[in-house]
């Protein structure tokens, strides 16, 4: 498509897409370098009162979603229908052209050429190059031109097109960006052990959002490196809906749990000085308990009275704790409990399982993007553009029959758009599957 206005050749210029993109690149850089989302006074006292004013006025904290860097986005989107318009049509010509229109004597001028006698007519010949190519997967036409006749069959045609599923490819990313954008959210939660939220609250002071089911954590557990570094940490999460439990799972740091598209990753932890106790009775349901470091706690159904009297401590974390426990008789006992470990206690009325624990509430990242599956379906599309791009090619091949005498002299010649260097062993191995059954006698 030829167009001489100079605002249409600005918008589809190879050049301002190079320009955009090298921007985008570059700019982005800002927004990895520059935490996002971030409290207006964190700015200030890291960056300086005119540096944090600078960034407010151009989004910085939220750089991803500012107005300039949208803006790169939508030219580099825009840029990229106007490319498509501009250079599709010449691409689709190629595609639907008609190869047996090509004159005879632009075949005996391509590079790659190679000529043999066959014993037959031109008919005869055709007819059997035609049943040769169609039995080894090629589909052929023919067309007379004077007394020769030539033989036209290609494969891939389609491949030309293969940039074009790159530029849509990004535009379906976008457009799940945008869905994303609009329609989602991102959040974090924290969670005390047996306890339940349905509030997120939003990066950037945005506010708290309101899910219409609640997340309860019915238990966090952390292992240590013997120098007390956290090593690893999981949280049982239960999802309630209408009071009613829907589904329960213990996640970990890149395995969230996912719920009428909004997703828990855990992502921190916080500990507190209470302890959860577990006590299982000889008869009855077992029940928790928060109690507060050294203090006394009781359950009066059961005529028990208990209490964590110490603990041993690595770094910030109780490694074990010393458990008090009373169920009415005159020998209180006392014991040492790994944390989150069980042991029995034989008591005046049978066997107590008991547990104790540091207390923790897990922490939350929350995401709803419901643009994300736009997103994954763009990479996709991009994936499958890229290889046909780089790795096929749109491959022709022509045969031309003249008759000499009481022989048929053929001249196969070929061409392709892209990987020429692979293209001529192919079109060399046609050129012998073709000539084996035609030979000179």
């Amino acid at each position: 498509m030829q167009n001489n206005n100079s605002i249409w050749q600005f918008f589809s210029s190879v050049k301002l897409a190079l320009v955009t993109l090298f921007l985008i690149a570059v700019t982005s850089i800002i927004g990895t370098v520059i935490p996002q989302k971030e409290a207006a006074e964190f700015y200030v006292s890291k960056y300086g009162p005119k540096a944090a004013q600078i960034f407010t006025i151009l989004d910085i904290p939220d750089m991803y979603n500012s107005w300039w860097f949208l803006g790169l986005l939508f030219l580099l989107g825009f840029n990229l229908i106007i490319c498509s318009i501009d250079r599709f049509p010449a691409v689709w010509k190629q595609v639907t052209a008609d190869g047996l229109a090509l004159p005879p004597e632009r075949l005996q001028k391509m590079s790659n050429r190679m000529a043999w006698s066959s014993d037959g007519s031109v008919s005869e010949v055709s007819t059997a190059l035609l049943e040769k190519l169609k039995n080894n997967r090629f589909s052929a036409g023919s067309r007379e031109h004077g007394e020769s006749t030539v033989l036209f069959s290609q494969k891939g045609p389609w491949t030309r097109t293969g940039v074009y599923f790159v530029h849509a490819s990004i535009l379906v990313i976008f457009i799940g960006a945008i869905i994303g954008s609009l329609g989602g959210y991102k959040g974090s939660v924290m969670i005390p052990e047996t306890q339940e939220s349905n509030r997120v609250f939003l990066f950037g002071g945005k506010g708290v959002k309101e899910l219409d089911f609640t997340v309860r954590c019915n238990k966090f557990k952390i292992d240590f490196y013997a120098n007390g570094m956290p090593k690893e940490y999981t949280s049982s999460l239960t999802v309630f809906e209408q009071g009613k439990e829907v589904l329960t799972k213990v996640i970990e740091v890149n395995d969230p749990l996912t719920y009428k598209g909004v997703t828990f990753y855990q992502s921190s932890y916080e500990p507190y000085q209470d302890f959860v106790v577990s006590i299982k009775p000889p008869t009855g349901e077992p029940q928790k308990f928060i109690i507060p470091f050294q203090q006394q706690e009781e359950w009066s159904e059961q005529n028990l009275k208990f209490g964590v009297i110490n603990a041993k401590v690595m770094g910030q974390s109780i490694v074990s704790s010393k458990l008090w426990f009373n169920d009415g008789s005159n020998s209180p006992e006392s014991i040492w409990i790994d944390d989150g470990a069980e042991v029995n206690i034989e008591g005046e009325n049978g066997t107590y399982t008991i547990s104790a624990k540091q207390m923790y509430a897990t922490g939350l990242q929350v995401a709803r993007d419901p643009g994300v599956w736009w997103v994954y379906i763009g990479f996709g599309l991009m994936l499958f553009g890229l290889y046909v791009a780089f790795f096929m090619s749109h491959r022709r091949f022509w045969l031309l029959l003249t008759p000499a005498g009481n022989k048929t002299e053929v001249l196969l010649s070929g061409s392709a758009n892209k990987n020429r260097a692979g293209f001529k062993s192919s079109f060399e191995e046609l050129g012998e599957l073709l000539k084996s059954e035609h030979k000179e006698a």
